[in-house]
Protein backbone atom coordinates (compact mmCIF):
# COMPACT_ATOMS: atom_id res chain seq x y z
CA UNK A 1 0.00 0.00 0.00
CA UNK A 2 1.45 3.38 -1.01
CA UNK A 3 2.24 6.03 1.59
CA UNK A 4 -0.32 8.82 1.93
CA UNK A 5 0.33 11.91 -0.16
CA UNK A 6 1.88 14.80 1.77
CA UNK A 7 -0.33 17.64 2.92
CA UNK A 8 -0.19 20.84 0.83
CA UNK A 9 2.25 22.66 3.15
CA UNK A 10 4.33 19.66 4.24
CA UNK A 11 7.97 20.70 4.59
CA UNK A 12 7.13 24.33 5.36
CA UNK A 13 8.48 25.54 8.71
CA UNK A 14 6.70 28.34 10.58
CA UNK A 15 8.02 30.19 13.64
CA UNK A 16 4.95 31.62 15.31
CA UNK A 17 5.26 34.59 17.67
CA UNK A 18 1.53 35.28 17.76
CA UNK A 19 -0.83 35.20 20.72
CA UNK A 20 -4.48 35.70 21.61
CA UNK A 21 -6.51 35.04 18.43
CA UNK A 22 -5.89 36.68 15.06
CA UNK A 23 -2.32 35.44 14.66
CA UNK A 24 -2.86 31.99 16.21
CA UNK A 25 -5.81 31.49 13.86
CA UNK A 26 -3.50 32.25 10.91
CA UNK A 27 -0.76 29.90 12.11
CA UNK A 28 -3.33 27.18 12.95
CA UNK A 29 -4.54 27.26 9.34
CA UNK A 30 -0.95 26.88 8.13
CA UNK A 31 -0.46 24.00 10.55
CA UNK A 32 -3.71 22.34 9.48
CA UNK A 33 -2.48 22.53 5.88
CA UNK A 34 0.63 20.59 6.84
CA UNK A 35 3.20 23.17 7.90
CA UNK A 36 5.41 22.52 10.94
CA UNK A 37 4.44 25.33 13.32
CA UNK A 38 6.65 26.18 16.30
CA UNK A 39 4.71 28.42 18.68
CA UNK A 40 7.15 30.62 20.58
CA UNK A 41 5.53 31.72 23.83
CA UNK A 42 6.80 34.22 26.37
CA UNK A 43 7.15 33.09 30.01
CA UNK A 44 3.77 31.95 31.29
CA UNK A 45 2.51 31.29 27.78
CA UNK A 46 -0.14 32.74 25.51
CA UNK A 47 -2.68 34.61 27.71
CA UNK A 48 -5.49 32.58 26.12
CA UNK A 49 -4.17 29.51 27.97
CA UNK A 50 -5.90 31.02 31.00
CA UNK A 51 -9.09 32.23 29.28
CA UNK A 52 -12.38 30.57 28.43
CA UNK A 53 -13.83 27.42 29.92
CA UNK A 54 -11.20 24.93 31.07
CA UNK A 55 -11.59 21.16 31.16
CA UNK A 56 -8.93 19.16 33.02
CA UNK A 57 -7.03 22.45 33.32
CA UNK A 58 -6.95 23.06 29.56
CA UNK A 59 -8.67 26.07 27.98
CA UNK A 60 -10.71 24.74 25.08
CA UNK A 61 -10.62 28.28 23.65
CA UNK A 62 -6.82 27.95 23.49
CA UNK A 63 -7.06 24.37 22.24
CA UNK A 64 -9.37 25.35 19.40
CA UNK A 65 -6.80 27.71 17.87
CA UNK A 66 -3.48 26.06 18.66
CA UNK A 67 -3.66 22.50 17.36
CA UNK A 68 -0.99 21.21 14.97
CA UNK A 69 1.72 23.22 16.72
CA UNK A 70 4.59 22.60 19.11
CA UNK A 71 5.51 25.05 21.87
CA UNK A 72 8.73 26.76 22.94
CA UNK A 73 8.60 28.89 26.10
CA UNK A 74 11.25 31.53 25.49
CA UNK A 75 12.15 34.75 27.31
CA UNK A 76 12.36 37.29 24.49
CA UNK A 77 13.22 40.10 26.91
CA UNK A 78 16.53 38.37 27.43
CA UNK A 79 19.16 38.90 24.70
CA UNK A 80 19.94 35.17 24.89
CA UNK A 81 16.28 34.47 24.16
CA UNK A 82 16.37 36.67 21.07
CA UNK A 83 19.55 34.87 19.98
CA UNK A 84 17.70 31.54 20.30
CA UNK A 85 14.85 32.94 18.23
CA UNK A 86 17.29 34.06 15.53
CA UNK A 87 18.63 30.52 15.24
CA UNK A 88 15.08 29.20 14.93
CA UNK A 89 14.36 31.76 12.20
CA UNK A 90 17.49 30.84 10.25
CA UNK A 91 15.89 27.57 9.14
CA UNK A 92 12.31 28.78 8.81
CA UNK A 93 10.15 29.61 5.81
CA UNK A 94 7.66 31.87 7.58
CA UNK A 95 7.60 34.09 10.65
CA UNK A 96 4.12 34.96 11.91
CA UNK A 97 3.65 37.81 14.39
CA UNK A 98 0.83 40.02 15.64
CA UNK A 99 2.69 42.57 17.72
CA UNK A 100 1.88 46.23 17.36
CA UNK A 101 3.96 47.75 14.53
CA UNK A 102 7.50 48.53 15.67
CA UNK A 103 7.78 45.87 18.41
CA UNK A 104 9.92 43.55 16.29
CA UNK A 105 12.24 46.46 15.51
CA UNK A 106 12.61 47.19 19.24
CA UNK A 107 13.58 43.54 19.75
CA UNK A 108 16.36 44.07 17.20
CA UNK A 109 14.52 42.08 14.51
CA UNK A 110 14.36 44.82 11.91
CA UNK A 111 13.67 44.02 8.27
CA UNK A 112 17.39 44.33 7.61
CA UNK A 113 18.31 42.00 10.47
CA UNK A 114 15.75 39.42 9.43
CA UNK A 115 17.17 39.45 5.89
CA UNK A 116 20.64 38.88 7.35
CA UNK A 117 19.38 35.92 9.39
CA UNK A 118 17.40 34.37 6.55
CA UNK A 119 17.03 36.09 3.16
CA UNK A 120 14.30 33.63 2.17
CA UNK A 121 12.11 34.32 5.22
CA UNK A 122 8.51 35.39 4.62
CA UNK A 123 7.24 37.62 7.43
CA UNK A 124 3.47 37.53 8.03
CA UNK A 125 2.11 40.30 10.24
CA UNK A 126 -1.42 40.64 11.62
CA UNK A 127 -2.25 43.95 13.29
CA UNK A 128 -5.09 46.31 14.03
CA UNK A 129 -4.89 49.05 11.41
CA UNK A 130 -1.85 48.44 9.19
CA UNK A 131 1.80 49.30 9.74
CA UNK A 132 1.54 52.86 8.48
CA UNK A 133 -1.03 55.63 8.62
CA UNK A 134 -2.27 57.76 11.55
CA UNK A 135 -3.63 54.79 13.54
CA UNK A 136 -0.67 52.43 13.10
CA UNK A 137 0.49 52.76 16.73
CA UNK A 138 -2.93 52.39 18.32
CA UNK A 139 -3.74 49.28 20.32
CA UNK A 140 -6.41 47.20 18.60
CA UNK A 141 -9.14 44.85 19.68
CA UNK A 142 -11.95 43.13 17.80
CA UNK A 143 -14.64 45.36 19.31
CA UNK A 144 -12.81 48.52 18.20
CA UNK A 145 -12.13 47.15 14.72
CA UNK A 146 -15.82 46.21 14.35
CA UNK A 147 -16.73 49.78 15.31
CA UNK A 148 -14.20 51.62 13.15
CA UNK A 149 -14.58 49.52 10.00
CA UNK A 150 -18.21 50.55 9.49
CA UNK A 151 -19.30 47.00 10.22
CA UNK A 152 -20.96 47.69 13.56
CA UNK A 153 -22.98 50.58 12.14
CA UNK A 154 -24.61 48.24 9.63
CA UNK A 155 -25.85 45.85 12.34
CA UNK A 156 -28.98 46.31 14.41
CA UNK A 157 -31.80 48.67 13.49
CA UNK A 158 -32.38 52.41 13.77
CA UNK A 159 -34.04 51.70 17.14
CA UNK A 160 -31.27 49.55 18.62
CA UNK A 161 -28.38 51.57 17.26
CA UNK A 162 -25.08 49.90 16.27
CA UNK A 163 -24.53 46.32 17.44
CA UNK A 164 -21.39 44.20 17.57
CA UNK A 165 -21.32 40.69 16.23
CA UNK A 166 -20.81 38.18 19.05
CA UNK A 167 -17.91 36.20 17.52
CA UNK A 168 -14.57 38.07 17.24
CA UNK A 169 -15.03 38.33 13.52
CA UNK A 170 -12.31 40.87 12.76
CA UNK A 171 -9.70 38.61 14.38
CA UNK A 172 -10.62 35.55 12.35
CA UNK A 173 -11.06 37.42 9.07
CA UNK A 174 -7.64 39.06 9.45
CA UNK A 175 -6.18 35.66 10.34
CA UNK A 176 -7.72 34.13 7.22
CA UNK A 177 -6.31 36.87 5.00
CA UNK A 178 -2.90 36.52 6.63
CA UNK A 179 -2.88 32.77 5.98
CA UNK A 180 -3.93 33.34 2.37
CA UNK A 181 -1.18 35.93 1.99
CA UNK A 182 1.37 33.54 3.48
CA UNK A 183 0.48 30.79 1.01
CA UNK A 184 0.56 33.26 -1.90
CA UNK A 185 3.96 34.57 -0.79
CA UNK A 186 5.29 31.03 -0.60
CA UNK A 187 4.06 30.36 -4.13
CA UNK A 188 5.64 33.60 -5.34
CA UNK A 189 8.96 32.64 -3.77
CA UNK A 190 8.80 29.22 -5.42
CA UNK A 191 8.31 30.98 -8.76
CA UNK A 192 11.53 32.92 -8.28
CA UNK A 193 10.02 36.02 -6.67
CA UNK A 194 11.37 37.69 -3.55
CA UNK A 195 10.68 36.63 0.00
CA UNK A 196 8.53 39.43 1.31
CA UNK A 197 6.46 40.77 4.15
CA UNK A 198 2.71 40.05 4.16
CA UNK A 199 0.34 42.12 6.27
CA UNK A 200 -3.33 41.85 7.17
CA UNK A 201 -5.06 44.24 9.53
CA UNK A 202 -8.29 43.73 11.43
CA UNK A 203 -9.94 47.00 10.37
CA UNK A 204 -9.06 46.75 6.68
CA UNK A 205 -9.91 43.04 6.51
CA UNK A 206 -13.33 43.74 7.95
CA UNK A 207 -13.96 46.59 5.52
CA UNK A 208 -13.28 44.21 2.64
CA UNK A 209 -16.10 41.96 3.92
CA UNK A 210 -18.81 44.62 3.76
CA UNK A 211 -19.53 43.61 0.16
CA UNK A 212 -22.43 45.47 -1.47
CA UNK A 213 -22.72 47.80 1.54
CA UNK A 214 -19.46 49.55 0.64
CA UNK A 215 -20.25 49.33 -3.08
CA UNK A 216 -23.54 51.13 -2.60
CA UNK A 217 -21.98 53.70 -0.26
CA UNK A 218 -19.29 54.45 -2.84
CA UNK A 219 -21.89 54.72 -5.59
CA UNK A 220 -24.33 56.96 -3.69
CA UNK A 221 -22.31 58.69 -1.01
CA UNK A 222 -24.92 57.57 1.52
CA UNK A 223 -24.64 55.23 4.48
CA UNK A 224 -26.73 52.06 4.44
CA UNK A 225 -29.65 52.07 6.85
CA UNK A 226 -29.31 49.19 9.36
CA UNK A 227 -32.14 46.76 8.72
CA UNK A 228 -31.68 44.11 11.41
CA UNK A 229 -32.77 40.71 10.12
CA UNK A 230 -34.20 42.21 6.93
CA UNK A 231 -31.95 42.38 3.88
CA UNK A 232 -30.60 45.85 3.02
CA UNK A 233 -31.31 45.51 -0.72
CA UNK A 234 -33.82 42.64 -1.12
CA UNK A 235 -37.42 42.06 -0.07
CA UNK A 236 -38.90 39.75 1.06
CA UNK A 237 -35.82 38.32 2.79
CA UNK A 238 -35.19 37.69 6.50
CA UNK A 239 -36.76 36.11 9.55
CA UNK A 240 -40.44 35.23 9.38
CA UNK A 241 -42.80 33.63 11.89
CA UNK A 242 -44.25 30.13 11.49
CA UNK A 243 -46.79 28.73 13.93
CA UNK A 244 -44.10 27.52 16.36
CA UNK A 245 -41.18 29.87 15.80
CA UNK A 246 -39.03 31.83 13.40
CA UNK A 247 -37.61 30.63 10.11
CA UNK A 248 -34.97 32.29 7.97
CA UNK A 249 -35.91 32.66 4.31
CA UNK A 250 -33.59 34.00 1.61
CA UNK A 251 -35.33 34.56 -1.76
CA UNK A 252 -32.40 36.27 -3.49
CA UNK A 253 -33.88 36.67 -7.00
CA UNK A 254 -37.25 37.61 -8.49
CA UNK A 255 -37.71 34.00 -9.60
CA UNK A 256 -37.21 32.69 -6.03
CA UNK A 257 -39.52 35.41 -4.67
CA UNK A 258 -42.15 34.13 -7.09
CA UNK A 259 -41.66 30.57 -5.82
CA UNK A 260 -41.76 31.70 -2.18
CA UNK A 261 -44.96 33.68 -2.48
CA UNK A 262 -46.49 30.94 -4.61
CA UNK A 263 -45.88 28.31 -1.92
CA UNK A 264 -47.59 30.62 0.59
CA UNK A 265 -50.58 31.16 -1.68
CA UNK A 266 -49.57 34.78 -2.12
CA UNK A 267 -48.46 34.73 -5.74
CA UNK A 268 -51.16 37.26 -6.61
CA UNK A 269 -49.28 39.92 -4.63
CA UNK A 270 -46.77 40.25 -7.46
CA UNK A 271 -49.47 42.03 -9.49
CA UNK A 272 -50.08 44.48 -6.63
CA UNK A 273 -48.34 47.82 -7.40
CA UNK A 274 -46.86 47.80 -3.86
CA UNK A 275 -45.07 44.49 -4.42
CA UNK A 276 -44.53 44.19 -8.17
CA UNK A 277 -40.75 44.74 -8.08
CA UNK A 278 -37.95 44.55 -5.53
CA UNK A 279 -37.63 48.33 -5.55
CA UNK A 280 -41.22 48.91 -4.48
CA UNK A 281 -41.22 45.92 -2.13
CA UNK A 282 -38.37 47.54 -0.19
CA UNK A 283 -40.56 50.61 0.35
CA UNK A 284 -43.50 48.46 1.48
CA UNK A 285 -41.50 45.84 3.34
CA UNK A 286 -43.49 46.00 6.59
CA UNK A 287 -46.80 45.42 4.80
CA UNK A 288 -45.42 42.50 2.81
CA UNK A 289 -43.79 40.90 5.86
CA UNK A 290 -47.08 41.06 7.75
CA UNK A 291 -48.90 39.22 4.96
CA UNK A 292 -46.15 36.59 4.80
CA UNK A 293 -46.26 36.02 8.56
CA UNK A 294 -50.03 35.64 8.41
CA UNK A 295 -49.66 32.90 5.79
CA UNK A 296 -46.80 31.16 7.58
CA UNK A 297 -48.85 30.92 10.78
CA UNK A 298 -50.79 28.01 9.24
CA UNK A 299 -47.89 25.54 9.50
CA UNK A 300 -44.84 24.73 11.63
CA UNK A 301 -41.19 25.62 11.15
CA UNK A 302 -40.35 22.11 10.01
CA UNK A 303 -43.31 21.95 7.66
CA UNK A 304 -42.43 25.20 5.93
CA UNK A 305 -38.67 24.52 5.85
CA UNK A 306 -39.23 21.16 4.17
CA UNK A 307 -41.74 22.58 1.71
CA UNK A 308 -39.79 25.73 0.83
CA UNK A 309 -36.45 23.97 0.31
CA UNK A 310 -38.17 21.38 -1.90
CA UNK A 311 -39.45 24.29 -4.01
CA UNK A 312 -35.94 25.78 -4.28
CA UNK A 313 -36.46 28.54 -1.70
CA UNK A 314 -33.50 28.64 0.74
CA UNK A 315 -34.79 28.43 4.31
CA UNK A 316 -33.78 27.14 7.71
CA UNK A 317 -34.40 27.37 11.42
CA UNK A 318 -32.44 29.69 13.71
CA UNK A 319 -30.33 27.24 15.69
CA UNK A 320 -28.47 27.82 18.92
CA UNK A 321 -24.74 27.07 18.96
CA UNK A 322 -25.27 23.72 20.69
CA UNK A 323 -28.03 22.85 18.22
CA UNK A 324 -25.76 23.69 15.29
CA UNK A 325 -22.97 21.57 16.78
CA UNK A 326 -25.40 18.63 16.98
CA UNK A 327 -26.83 19.15 13.48
CA UNK A 328 -26.67 16.02 11.28
CA UNK A 329 -25.20 18.00 8.40
CA UNK A 330 -22.40 19.21 10.67
CA UNK A 331 -21.77 15.60 11.67
CA UNK A 332 -21.70 14.51 8.03
CA UNK A 333 -19.06 17.16 7.34
CA UNK A 334 -16.91 16.09 10.35
CA UNK A 335 -17.03 19.62 11.71
CA UNK A 336 -16.92 18.64 15.39
CA UNK A 337 -13.74 16.83 16.38
CA UNK A 338 -13.00 14.97 19.61
CA UNK A 339 -9.22 14.96 19.86
CA UNK A 340 -7.43 12.71 22.34
CA UNK A 341 -4.95 14.59 24.51
CA UNK A 342 -2.30 12.72 26.46
CA UNK A 343 -2.83 14.73 29.66
CA UNK A 344 -6.22 16.40 29.26
CA UNK A 345 -8.56 13.69 28.06
CA UNK A 346 -10.70 14.20 24.97
CA UNK A 347 -10.83 17.78 23.68
CA UNK A 348 -13.69 19.08 21.54
CA UNK A 349 -12.97 21.52 18.74
CA UNK A 350 -14.26 22.66 15.37
CA UNK A 351 -13.09 20.67 12.36
CA UNK A 352 -11.73 21.70 8.98
CA UNK A 353 -14.01 23.86 6.81
CA UNK A 354 -11.78 23.33 3.74
CA UNK A 355 -11.92 19.80 2.36
CA UNK A 356 -9.20 18.14 0.26
CA UNK A 357 -10.21 15.09 -1.77
CA UNK A 358 -6.80 13.36 -1.81
CA UNK A 359 -5.07 14.72 1.31
CA UNK A 360 -7.74 15.18 3.97
CA UNK A 361 -6.66 17.41 6.83
CA UNK A 362 -6.22 16.02 10.31
CA UNK A 363 -5.10 16.96 13.78
CA UNK A 364 -1.54 15.62 13.65
CA UNK A 365 -0.56 17.21 16.97
CA UNK A 366 -3.00 17.95 19.81
CA UNK A 367 -2.77 21.35 21.46
CA UNK A 368 0.68 21.52 23.07
CA UNK A 369 1.39 21.93 26.74
CA UNK A 370 3.57 24.98 27.37
CA UNK A 371 7.04 24.03 26.14
CA UNK A 372 5.95 20.67 24.69
CA UNK A 373 7.97 19.81 21.60
CA UNK A 374 10.43 22.57 22.34
CA UNK A 375 13.46 20.29 22.45
CA UNK A 376 12.69 18.86 19.02
CA UNK A 377 12.25 22.35 17.59
CA UNK A 378 15.58 23.45 19.03
CA UNK A 379 17.35 20.28 17.87
CA UNK A 380 16.09 20.95 14.35
CA UNK A 381 17.62 24.45 14.63
CA UNK A 382 20.99 22.92 15.53
CA UNK A 383 21.02 23.08 19.33
CA UNK A 384 22.55 20.14 21.19
CA UNK A 385 21.26 18.75 24.47
CA UNK A 386 23.88 20.55 26.56
CA UNK A 387 22.93 23.91 25.07
CA UNK A 388 19.24 23.26 25.64
CA UNK A 389 19.84 22.21 29.27
CA UNK A 390 21.95 25.32 29.87
CA UNK A 391 19.22 27.57 28.43
CA UNK A 392 16.62 25.91 30.68
CA UNK A 393 18.91 26.30 33.72
CA UNK A 394 19.43 29.99 32.90
CA UNK A 395 15.67 30.61 32.63
CA UNK A 396 15.88 31.53 28.95
CA UNK A 397 13.80 28.47 28.10
CA UNK A 398 10.84 27.45 30.25
CA UNK A 399 11.34 24.73 32.84
CA UNK A 400 8.63 22.69 31.11
CA UNK A 401 10.59 22.37 27.87
CA UNK A 402 10.24 18.78 26.65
Amino acid sequence: MSAPAPLPLSGVRVIDLTRILSGPFCSMILGDLGAEVVKVETPGGDPVRKQGHRVEGLSWYFAGFNRNKTSVELDLRNPEGVAVLERLLAGADILTENFRPGILDRMGLTEERLRQINPDLIVVSVNGYGSDGPYADRPAFDFIAQAMSGYMATNGTPDTGPLRTAPPITDVVAGLYAALGAVAALRGRENGGPAQRVEASMMMSMMSMLAYLTSNALATGRDPVPTGNDHPIASPYGLFRASDGDIAVAPSTDRIVEKFLGELGLGHLLTDPRFASNEVRLRHRAELNALINEALAHDTQEGWITRLNAAGVPSGRVQSVTEALADPQVAAQDMVLRVPHEKRGEVGMIGFPVKFSKTPLQVRHPTPELGAGGRDALRTAGFDEAEIDALVAAGVLGAGTT
